[in-house]
């Protein structure tokens, strides 16, 4: 998905010339034609992500805005304008919180560089943060990065989840942020003071499970040379994290269940037990129902962590995503390494959304680390994917079914076959011609709506939902293709449709 700038001017001449220049650069735009007008969109959940606000407005003008925005606490940045370039005009805005300031009438090129920087800027600082919060265990759910429906569903019943102390069980493929989420649960809970352990079941010997997770005494095996606590006491009073848990064997398995229906563990060559309070959150990418069935987990092992399932999409199913997760790894991998890259091109987003990813969000991580380091310059393109563009290549050098004709080349035909036809010879072919028809059974052009709807469902079918191509290829921002799915009531998951014998997958 394109990052979304919201364009704040009265003048509409003015705002019309700068929401061209800002498509032009590759971003979604919203526009408001006053301060209160801008608030309303930055206030009310809207993804936005930087402002061009100008700064002489009737009623409440720019810098009424910047206040406004700073005591609510929102940290997007603002490109203020304005027809006077004043020095106490500039100190005013910025320190009023404006990211960076341009004079009426702004060239394409000095809206461009300010754009860029504004958003990178964010984009760090967000970062830092973010590091930070991982760093002291208090991640929470607003910094899972998603703008995917798919996932939006998911976060919502983890923010329910996260309120409670009720067992959770993450289910998904590998690579695809279990870990994340279960961090996120811990940090929006009420233990976000307390450890968060976690635990890779898959990666523990089967000889010293119980010691790793419920500690030993000193002397209490060979090489016991010193007590060890266990990750049980460990992550007490918080969150123990136990990772692939469908890995782990059979005895260890009926000793993790005793120790989650007793709420204490004993420690290898202990005399007593120990009482621990420690919040349970699993994850596996295996299926533990098939598992259970073959006797590979034990059933009532599987309900007491099965009690709030949360799965996870593989990032395939979720390709709004994809752009997002890229400028997040862009902005800390090239501060790790201390490359200057700042942006990557609209082809190389493009590139990257119609890959499928196997490996999931850990698969893009890596491929952008490897971008950044053959990167020369201060942006990505296609360039530095060139295994993926070689794997799509490859997929599109397969043939699958037959081609679809443009929609266009059919309907000449059809309306001159029809016009030859008497009313009810047209309603008997209604079925048997190409979907797009400009006529409807009475011989009468029909509603620009119903064909518009057509075109639309065809465009979700041809391109198998990916809403970012749809818009593309219809000419038309995101918002304006979502705001018509929902006036024509589409949901954006079309049955295929038929034109001349073809069939458009989903």
């Amino acid at each position: 998905m394109s990052q979304v700038v919201l364009v704040v001017d009265d003048d509409p001449v003015q705002r019309r010339l700068v929401e061209a220049m800002v498509q032009r650069f590759g971003y979604e735009v919203l526009t408001a034609d006053s301060g209160d007008a801008a608030l309303t969109l930055l206030t009310g959940g809207n993804p936005i992500d930087a402002v061009v606000l100008d700064l002489v407005m009737p009623d409440l003008d720019g810098l009424g805005v910047l206040a406004r925005l700073r005591d609510a606490g929102i940290g997007t940045p603002v490109i203020v304008q304005t027809a006077h370039g004043g020095i106490d005009n500039v100190v005013s805005a910025m320190r009023a919180g404006a990211a960076d300031f341009v004079v009426k009438p702004v060239g394409p090129e000095r809206l461009q560089v300010s754009l860029r920087n504004a958003l990178a800027a964010k984009a760090l600082a967000g970062e830092l943060q973010r590091i930070k919060r991982k760093q002291e265990g208090t991640l929470t759910i607003d910094d899972v990065i998603s703008r995917s429906p798919a996932m939006q569903s998911v976060l919502r019943a983890v923010e329910k989840a996260a309120a409670s102390v009720i067992p959770v069980l993450i289910e998904g493929e590998s690579g695809v942020g279990k870990e994340l989420i279960a961090r996120a649960i811990h940090g929006s809970g009420g233990r976000r003071a307390k450890p968060f352990i976690a635990v890779n079941c898959g990666a523990l010997p089967e000889t010293l499970v119980e010691s790793i997770l419920f500690g030993h005494e000193k002397g209490a095996f060979t090489g016991a040379t010193e007590k060890h606590t266990g990750k049980f006491i460990e992550a007490d009073g918080g969150t123990l994290f136990l990772d692939e848990v469908g890995e782990l064997p059979l005895p260890a398995q009926v000793k993790l269940l005793r120790a989650l229906q007793e709420g204490e563990v004993e420690p290898v060559g202990g005399r007593k037990s120990v009482k621990v309070d420690v919040r349970i959150v699993s994850a596996t990418n295996r299926d533990l129902i098939a598992d259970v069935k073959a006797s590979r987990f034990r059933e009532d092992l599987f309900y007491r962590l099965h009690v709030f399932p949360v799965n996870v999409p593989p990032l395939r199913r979720r390709p709004e995503d994809v752009p997002e997760l890229t400028r997040h790894f862009l902005t800390r991998i090239a501060a790790e390494e201390g490359k200057r890259v700042r942006a990557i091109t609209g082809e190389a987003l493009a590139l990257l959304s119609r890959y499928r990813w196997p490996g999931n969000v850990r698969q893009l991580e890596n491929t952008v680390f490897r971008a950044v380091v053959l990167a020369d310059g201060e942006e990505i393109g296609v360039s530095e994917f060139p295994q993926i563009a070689a794997q799509i290549d490859d997929d599109n050098a397969t043939p699958v079914q037959p081609a679809l004709e443009p929609v266009t080349a059919l309907i000449d035909p059809w309306v001159a076959r029809e016009a030859s036809l008497a009313p009810a010879e047209r309603h008997s072919l209604a079925g048997m011609g190409p979907t797009l028809r400009l006529t409807d059974t009475r011989g009468e052009v029909r509603p620009l709506e119903d064909i518009e709807s057509e075109v639309i469902r065809f465009a979700l079918s041809h391109y198998r939902g990916q809403m970012s191509e749809v818009a593309r290829r219809l000419k038309i921002g995101r918002s304006t293709l979502y705001r018509k799915l929902e006036e024509l009531e589409l949901d954006g998951k079309e049955a295929p449709i038929k034109v001349n014998g073809a069939i458009g997958a989903p």
